[in-house]
This record gives structure tokens, sequence and C-alpha cells, in this order.
């Protein structure tokens, strides 16, 4: 099978004040002649170790089932940093979906073969990281126009986010949540319903008439149930 290449990259962020590590996959005839939609996975390096999301997409490019597309995974630092820039009240939050939209992707446009559109650029994440997919693609939907949430942190401020969003025609959701999500660890030492949850913003969302799926694993919140997910997500999103 032909496997795509992948590039260690850097930028500095003024909004954060630091440089940003991030690991570039580039499908394996990725030429600067032709246009690609990008994907961009907060937890990157578990999406590419854990979740597999790079072979997967080799897989589904290969046999011409998905659209050739770059994938763009962050790492996080430590569970504080991640927390800090992850989560709702964390007080980088704000500024990191800043540095998403208007330093990461305008470095993304003008060093690789973009689609400059919000459907051409979508982004993923799993718990935490899922919180940030849904929360940047509503701050900025001409920015990103689909997100991919495996088990996200849902609270009433996300609810409400979603609720009092204008436009819904402008972005593509891909929601799953786990059965057993009931009581997940939390950074704080305590545990969490995300399952109840979720089941109120997918109903929400189904409301505002989102392009919208949904649906209920047989597990709880583990990578174990994310990876087998990853070929269903590219399909949904990146289908030829």
């Amino acid at each position: 099978m032909n496997r795509g290449t992948y590039k260690d990259e850097t930028i500095y962020s003024n909004y954060l004040n630091e440089e940003i590590p991030f690991q570039v996959y580039l499908p394996y005839n990725y030429s600067p002649l032709y246009k690609y939609s990008f994907l961009i996975a907060n937890d990157g390096s578990d999406y590419f170790k854990l979740g597999r999301l790079g072979r997967t997409a080799d897989e589904l490019i290969e046999n011409d089932e998905i659209e050739e597309l770059i994938i763009v995974g962050i790492p996080y630092k430590s569970v504080e940093d991640r927390w800090r820039k992850y989560h709702p009240d964390g007080e980088q939050s704000d500024d990191y979906l800043r540095f998403l939209a208007n330093e990461l992707v305008p470095y993304l446009d003008k060093e690789y073969a973009t689609y400059h559109l919000g459907y051409g650029r979508g982004l993923i994440g799993d718990s935490l990281a899922a919180t940030v997919a849904l929360r940047a693609a509503l701050d900025y939907p001409r920015t990103f126009g689909r997100a991919i949430l495996h088990s996200p942190f849902v609270n009433e401020e996300i609810m409400e986010k979603v609720q009092k969003f204008p436009e819904p025609e402008l972005i593509d959701i891909y929601h799953i949540i786990g059965t057993e999500e009931t009581e997940v660890p939390t950074t704080d030492g305590k545990t969490k319903n995300f399952i109840e949850p979720n089941r109120e913003l997918n109903q929400i969302i189904d409301d505002k008439g989102f392009d919208y799926f949904y649906d209920e694993f047989e597990g709880g919140h583990l990578w174990k149930h994310w990876q087998p997910d990853m070929k269903r997500a590219l399909l949904h999103m990146f289908k030829l």
C-alpha cells in the first residue's frame, strides 16, 4: 500500500506566546498543482498513534474511497497544558481558538495547496479536543466547515453556544458517544457523566438543522472504541 509522508513543523503563536509543534500528513502522491482539503486533529499525537488516523487515510485514499487530504496533528504538552487550551474554562482556550483560525490556517494555506474555503477545512478531536473542534467551528464557521466529535465534553455553555448559533447550514457535524460513558475520569480528579449531556447536545444540534450524523457505540471513554470509528468518520466527511 502507498503510504503518506509526515513532516514535523512548528509555528510561533502570538496569541499563546509560545512555539506550537505540529505534524503534517501528506497523501502519498501530494502535488502542489492540486488543491486539498485538510483536517486538523487536536490531541494530534494520539490520533496518529492510538487512532491510526494516517494509516486509515492511506487505506481509504488508496482504494479511492475518500478524497486525498492533508491531516495536521497538534499534540498537547501535558495534561495541564491540554486543560488550559482545550477546556472552555481554561485560561488559554479562547486564544487557542484564535491561534487555530488566525495563525495556523493562514500558515497552512500559504505552505500547502489547500482549498481556501470553510468546507475544505475540518477539525477532529476526542473528549476535550472534540470540544475544541466544535467551539472552533462555531466561532469561525467560514474558516472551519466540518467537525468530527469523538465523545466531546459538553456543558451548559456548549449547549447554549450551539442553541444560539445563527447559521447551521455552514457546518457539517459528525458526533459519537459511548453508552457506558457515565463516569468518565476528568483532569480535576472527579468523574463526570458524558452520555447524558451528549444526548442533550444531539437533540439541540438535530433541532437546529445542521448537516449532522450522530451515533452511540457500546463502550466507554477509550481509544479502543474511537479507533475503529476512524474509517466511518473519514468516509462521512471526505467520501469521493
